[in-house]
């Protein structure tokens, strides 16, 4: 059953701007970096109410709901795990930075949030950009240092040299290959991610955009670097837009999709797309893994990593962007990915 704050969110959710409409100010000021306190309460049963673990092939560990009195905490978008399980970097679609740690108990289980703080996006000169509409980040890829950044409203890819004592503006914008007018304003690139290097796509940069359909209706993605680069399409699976995405160490790509409703409020799911598919021209495509609506515990389910744990485990986390609205939540969720 879901509880009546979670109907009253579900009626709601429309007129907060689920899908990022909503605008919020970005603090003016120096782009120092900043500590936030943040309080996390552990989440323990995925389906509210039960307390089964296994979905399809995935394993609740466990989570946590984030809260924070800082004005600018909020609006996670994407994030990485510099650390496996541990040190992360993320941005927010409001023109953040964000790092911290993730703790877990002698069980595993996510514990806490250590060391957080963020930091305003700059531009060359070093100002902060007060235009979110110039700082709408939605997708994050980490490799060697560098950080590549997908930006909405602003079409554009670009890379970032990691300094979580200062970040500094782009050194570098990347050609993402899709004609920019295929681009819807608020559905540009969700998923930026790095392919396993010793797959088949030798550690090429994907990028998956949000919901900019083609004529067929199915999602545009390109291979932007690599060897095998190219524009594709991913098969658009019902009423599901794309939010974030991770290469599996298998070499499958795990998407994490979302849908809104009035009538059914906010759903989240996970859809391996075959690696195999993921080529220039080609429709790619794959199978949904789990899918949960508001009797889970879930919110606007934005963000998405893939890690390995030190027993060997595959490890998928999610993360949500609250859109600095009291009516939803920040939410850390993970899972263990077992073979089929």
């Amino acid at each position: 059953m879901i509880s009546l704050r979670g109907c009253f969110r579900q009626t709601l959710f429309a007129a907060i701007a689920l899908f990022g409409m909503a605008l919020p100010a970005i603090a003016a000021g120096p782009s120092a970096v900043e500590p936030v306190e943040v309080s996390a309460r552990p989440i323990s049963a995925f389906h509210i109410g039960h307390d089964e673990k296994n979905f399809g092939p995935l394993e609740f560990v466990g989570g946590l709901e984030m809260t924070s009195p800082t004005r600018d905490f909020g609006a996670l978008s994407a994030f990485r795990f510099l650390k496996p399980g541990s040190d992360f970097i993320g941005v927010a679609d409001a023109g953040f930075w964000f790092f911290g740690t993730l703790t877990h108990d002698a069980e595993r289980r996510p514990s806490g949030i250590q060391n957080f703080r963020m930091q305003q996006m700059v531009d060359e000169q070093g100002r902060p950009i007060d235009k979110k509409w110039q700082v709408d980040a939605e997708g994050l890829a980490v490799k060697d240092g560098i950080a590549t950044v997908g930006f909405e409203r602003n079409h554009r890819v670009a890379q970032f040299k990691i300094n979580p004592d200062s970040m500094s503006a782009p050194f570098k914008q990347l050609n993402f290959l899709v004609p920019a007018r295929e681009l819807r304003q608020n559905r540009g690139f969700e998923t930026v991610t790095h392919a396993n290097p010793y797959g088949q796509h030798e550690g090429g940069l994907v990028v998956v955009s949000e919901k900019s359909l083609d004529k067929a209706g199915n999602i545009y993605a390109a291979i932007i670097e690599g060897p095998h680069k190219g524009v594709l399409t991913v098969k658009r699976n019902g009423d599901f837009d794309i939010t974030d995405g991770a290469f599996l160490p298998d070499g499958d790509l795990l998407l994490l999709e979302r849908s809104f409703s009035m009538a059914g409020g906010v759903k989240m799911r996970l859809r391996r797309i075959y690696g195999e598919s993921i080529e220039k021209g080609a429709v790619a495509d794959g199978p949904v893994l789990m899918e949960a609506d508001m009797g889970y515990q879930i919110d606007n389910m934005e963000g998405l990593d893939v890690w390995t744990r030190d027993d060997g485990a595959v490890m998928v986390s999610l993360i949500s962007d609250d859109n600095h609205s009291i009516l939803q939540r920040n939410l850390y969720l993970e899972f263990i990915l077992h073979k089929d």
